[in-house]
């Protein structure tokens, strides 16, 4: 049985999910792949890689101050300026005491780069993100939290830039996916207090936590982001994969147990195969034909 297979077991009136290796040797999809989905919070890689490139050109510091006082653009990244939820004006905690995930510090973060640029943000994420990356079809709406949109190619385009970075320096990557301001406690949306809550410069961190939205097998270096909107993309840089899925159903308990289980499939079907080729059996087609989904 093909791992994204599981996917059509989902509650769901359309999905599409997608692997993609990063030798390039594997590239499977299934579902409404050419459906534009909604993101939400997935958009919060998008806008830290724009932050990331601007970072890289000198356009913005990651230790000059952003949001509330004492607060840095790192703070921002890392859900750690002491932001709530929803407020990007009155702090409810100091800088680096608490992992708050705040989409109001990605809005306050998406605003400081548009004045730091003289560019929209929008634009900015476009000719720095989208355009380089080859995400042809996504957008990013109004909100640096919450907006984007686009097909799996799009997401599955992004999943490949995060395995193998060509628009920033690798080590820029590396040290984004490293846990920034360790031992902070949280919240994990949808999965409760994680103690620590390790996160990275806008990458969530697969770490150690437990529940969690990836696999049980997905290696501690996993990092990626869900959204509300039912839609998840992860990075497993031991494995080699980035595995993305998109669906019309907002995130809840169905996603919170098909999620890691499709991971688990996903990382268990490509091990084998990758067993099989090192026993000298013929390599799989570059490119797994696409099984489109009914609907």
């Amino acid at each position: 049985m093909n791992a994204l297979q599981l996917a059509d077991e989902w509650e769901v009136e359309h999905f599409a999910v997608g692997v993609r290796s990063r030798a390039g040797d594997v590239e499977e999809v299934r579902g409404s792949v050419g459906r534009r989905f909604e993101w939400a919070s997935v958009t919060k890689l998008v806008t830290a890689l724009a932050v990331l490139v601007a970072y890289e050109e000198g356009t913005v510091d990651l230790a000059e101050p952003a949001g509330p006082p004492g607060s840095t653009v790192r703070h921002l990244l890392a859900h750690a300026s002491g932001l709530g939820p929803d407020d990007p004006v009155h702090p409810v905690a100091p800088p680096g005491a608490r992992r708050i995930y705040s989409n109001a510090g990605f809005e306050v973060l998406g605003a400081h780069l548009q004045a730091r640029s003289a560019m929209s943000f929008d634009e900015y994420a476009r000719a720095g993100v989208l355009e380089p990356v080859g995400m042809v079809g996504a957008r990013m709406g109004s909100s640096a939290a919450t907006g984007a949109s686009g097909t799996l190619a799009d997401l599955l385009a992004l999943g490949a830039e995060l395995l193998a970075p060509a628009t920033i320096d690798p080590s820029t990557l590396a040290a984004a996916t490293t846990v920034c301001y360790p031992g902070l406690v949280g919240v994990l949306p949808g999965f409760g207090r994680q103690d620590p809550c390790d996160w990275g410069l806008g990458f969530e961190l697969r770490d150690h936590k437990a529940p969690h939205w990836t696999g049980w097998t997905n290696s501690p270096e996993t990092f990626g982001h869900f959204g509300q909107s039912g839609s998840f993309l992860w990075v497993d840089p031991v494995a080699g994969l980035a595995c993305a899925g998109l669906a019309d159903r907002p995130f809840d308990s169905w996603a919170a147990h098909a999620w890691p289980r499709l991971a688990d499939a996903v990382l268990a079907e490509h091990a084998g195969h990758a067993r099989r080729r090192a026993d000298g059996d013929p390599p799989r087609p570059a490119h797994a034909p696409v099984r489109p989904v009914p609907g």
